[in-house]
């Protein structure tokens, strides 16, 4: 059994891109950037208006108020062409091109509209022009490769006038939920020993969360020919093959002696971490196969805590991105740790966190509750309230 960190440490060395593939920028949302964004035009390409108002010479403000000829309108998207003359102006709307000749927008709120003449009484020292390539210059970089793709990077890889980007290619994954007992949610009420399958649902929900696509989830019996049968489908048709429960000493528990006839080779196998001692990761060929605790509490810490960062590592991500840890004040003491590592539950109270009452591994309602981890180190010492911790968003 080893530490947590030194389990970290070998799944960041597990952890490393799959290839990479050029997807349409409609698509791109939640993958990471393998390439560098550069920019194909130029943001705004012309003086564009900031505001409605009218397009002017400087020059033709030096007397207020001003009398200028209407000669034209700009619209973004149709803008005017022609040129703007000594005592001309041009109306014009927010985004428009600022046309040849003019050098400043005055707003629409500082001029009186007389027939096709402006009568310009105020005007302010803003120019409201959106100077040409202000934002960016054609040819710029404007997102570096390893950027995830989030709403913000989206916008701008389409303004860079990028039809397609070169992306990470996304881990695809086979979740495989083993135990006799489990059961189809919506099921378990037609059998007195049946229990709704919950975990895998859970780990696909946070797969998803960091850049994974689901390629299959099944449910198997504990029966070790059907078992090694599925865990050969699953490793033919996957990058990463999680297996959730039977990783214990029972009779019954398969979950790594169904891939032995596969030749599997552990990465490690146990973690003196509470919950989720059973933890283990190894590999079969080029895919990587994951073993999670069955009970849900568990399955959903180590998840947070070993197959965020896997997923991280495999989909073009640095794998620490996914535990940032930082520090918090604890609302109520916590007693000394054990010889483990321990993740406690807890939630936000206010500007503090509340360590959950309820931290059976087995727990499912107490779990909904939970928003955050709070990392206690194996053996220390009983923690006063109001002391600082460590804690990751959960």
């Amino acid at each position: 059994m080893i530490s947590f960190d030194e389990a970290l440490e070998r799944v960041r060395g597990a952890a490393r891109p799959l290839g990479t593939e050029i997807v349409a920028i409609g698509v791109a949302a939640g993958r990471v950037l393998a390439a560098p964004v550069i920019a194909s035009i130029s943001s705004p390409r012309r003086d564009a208006s900031a505001m409605d108002g009218y397009a002017v010479r400087e020059a033709d403000l030096s007397t207020l108020p001003a009398r200028l000829r209407i000669v034209g309108e700009s619209f973004a998207g149709g803008g005017w062409n022609g040129a703007v003359g000594s005592g001309e102006c041009v109306r014009i709307f927010t985004g428009a091109p600022v046309p040849e000749g003019a050098d400043r927008v005055v707003i629409q709120e500082n001029v009186r509209r007389d027939g096709d003449v402006a009568v310009i009484e105020e005007t302010s020292d803003a120019r409201h022009v959106r100077e040409r390539g202000i934002d960016f210059e054609k040819g710029e970089q404007l997102l570096p490769a390893g950027r995830l793709l989030d709403k913000r990077a989206i916008v701008a890889a389409a303004a860079a006038d990028l039809a397609q980007v070169d992306v990470h290619s996304r881990p695809s994954v086979v979740i495989l939920g083993t135990g006799d007992e489990l059961t189809e949610p919506g099921t378990a009420k037609e059998r007195t020993d049946a229990i709704p399958e919950s975990v895998s649902l859970g780990i696909a929900a946070l797969m998803t969360d960091w850049g994974a696509s689901v390629a299959g989830r099944e449910r198997l019996r504990d029966d070790l020919p059907s078992m090694e049968e599925a865990a050969a489908r699953a490793v033919e048709s996957a990058d990463l093959v999680i297996v959730t429960g039977g990783a214990s000493v029972g009779e019954k528990d398969f979950a790594k002696t169904m891939f032995e006839p596969l030749g599997l080779k552990l990465i490690f196998s146990k973690v003196a971490i509470k919950p989720g001692k059973p933890v283990w990761l190894g590999r079969v060929g080029t895919t990587l196969v994951l073993g999670l605790p069955g009970n849900p509490t568990s399955a959903l810490v180590t998840g947070r805590l070993f197959l965020a960062p896997l997923l991280a590592g495999l989909s073009g991500r640095a794998p620490d991105e996914a535990l940032k840890w930082r520090a918090a004040s604890l609302s109520a003491p916590l007693k000394e740790c054990g010889p483990r590592e321990t993740f406690h539950r807890a939630r936000w109270k206010g500007s503090t966190v509340e360590i959950l009452g309820f931290q059976d591994s087995s727990a499912q309602q107490a779990l909904a509750e939970a928003d955050v981890l709070v990392r206690q180190l194996a053996d220390s010492p009983a923690v006063p309230a109001g002391s600082e911790i460590e804690v990751l968003d959960f």
